[in-house]
């Protein structure tokens, strides 16, 4: 069974990436291709999904990520693509904030989750994952701010990193404008 691929990217889909490993290729189901560059090295942790009818694998860019879909497809009805799409939209520490304090509400946010799929989730879930550390995954703050700069084309992992880095009591406008001083800093432009 395969549980990590190291590479290059030679492709990015809007679901999946393709990963040059020298002599073979594979595509590789992801929650944020659009934080993958073309050529870029990659170094992902997979699982291999094999159902009646099809084969594929799936990637996480960390432990934690790997962990948070192998929670979610323990749950009842969660199948690997819905919890792929609902990885989308989130972080492993704020799937797993959101599970332990029973917040159906933000469940139901992420892509391709229902009322019915976050009541499961947070039945099947709550109290058995792992205790989340006490610090707030700062990445997940300042929603508008990361809207904006994806709209700007910058990576997903450049966002976070930048959004980290800001006090907690900005207003999105210059939470924005700060991220933006940061991103310039650190050379990051804009992926065209």
């Amino acid at each position: 069974m395969i549980s990590l691929l190291r590479g290059k990217i030679i492709e990015v889909g809007p679901q999946s990436i393709s990963v040059d490993l020298g002599s073979i290729g594979f595509d590789v189901i992801v929650s944020k291709p659009d934080s993958f560059g073309l050529g870029d090295p990659v170094e992902l942790y997979v699982s291999e999904i094999q159902t009646q009818d099809d084969r594929y694998l799936v990637g996480f860019s960390t432990l934690d990520e790997k962990k948070a879909f192998l929670s979610l497809t323990s749950v009842k009805g969660i199948g690997a693509k819905t919890a792929m799409a609902a990885l989308g939209s989130t972080t492993p520490d704020a799937l797993f904030a959101a599970i332990q304090r029973g917040d159906a509400a933000y469940l139901k946010k992420l892509s391709a989750i229902g009322p019915k799929a976050a009541s499961q989730i947070i039945l099947d879930l709550r109290g058995k994952l792992v205790p989340i550390p006490e610090k707030v995954k700062k990445a997940d703050r300042y929603p508008g701010v990361r809207g904006a700069l994806k709209n700007l084309d910058f990576r997903v992992k450049e966002i976070d990193d930048a959004i980290t880095s800001l006090p907690d009591d900005m207003t999105e406008e210059a939470a924005l404008k700060a991220a933006l001083r940061k991103l310039a800093k650190g050379k990051s432009t804009p992926h065209v």
